[in-house]
């Protein structure tokens, strides 16, 4: 929450807030996302404007997470920008009463807080890699077995295709058979 009270509803004021929060709960996917609790380091102007305050500046963090091909941890640095406006409650009132739909998708300053956390949220989850990887040629796990392609590069299995298998029952029949004749 930030509070936007110095501003005093002065259209043309403005503050500047830098400072370190703990990142909240979920803030990520399945397989990538900023710890909770974890550092979030804002960078933000307050403006005042017409109809309500503008917040715009960056968002830092590191995110956690796992190797889609290898699931060794990933850690990356992720900056993103953001930018919302909080609109003055009798603001929204009055487009609400006007008809106006979109007022109800509208970020609205509660006892001149702004709650920034689902702008930040849609913002870094939104620039967060789908697949992390823990470098861009890294060999993965053997989808037979699961070991470690970049322990042993050599790696492979003798698989017959399903398709051969039944040539293959014949020729090991046929390899019996010929045993069985030369005794």
């Amino acid at each position: 929450m930030l509070d936007t009270h110095e501003l005093s509803r002065r259209p043309g004021t403005m503050s500047e807030v830098s400072r370190v929060v703990p990142a909240p709960a979920d803030l990520g996917t399945a397989v990538i996302g900023i710890p909770e609790g974890g550092d979030l380091t804002l960078g933000l102007r307050l403006e005042a404007v017409m109809e309500g305050v503008l917040v715009t500046g960056v968002v830092r963090g590191t995110a956690v997470g796992e190797c889609v091909r290898c699931l060794d941890e990933v850690t990356e640095q992720v900056t993103v920008r953001v930018q919302e406006l909080f609109a003055y409650p009798e603001r929204v009132e009055a487009a609400e009463e006007s008809g106006d739909e979109d007022a109800e998708e509208e970020s609205v300053l509660v006892d001149d807080q702004a709650d920034i956390e689902p702008a930040v949220r849609d913002s870094l989850v939104t620039a967060l890699p789908f697949q992390p990887l823990c470098r861009e040629d890294c060999p993965g796990l053997c989808s037979e077995c699961g070991a470690r392609l970049e322990d042993d590069p050599e790696h492979h299995h003798d698989v017959v295709d399903p398709r051969w298998s039944a040539l293959q029952t014949m020729l090991e029949q046929s390899s019996v058979s010929d045993e069985t004749k030369e005794s």
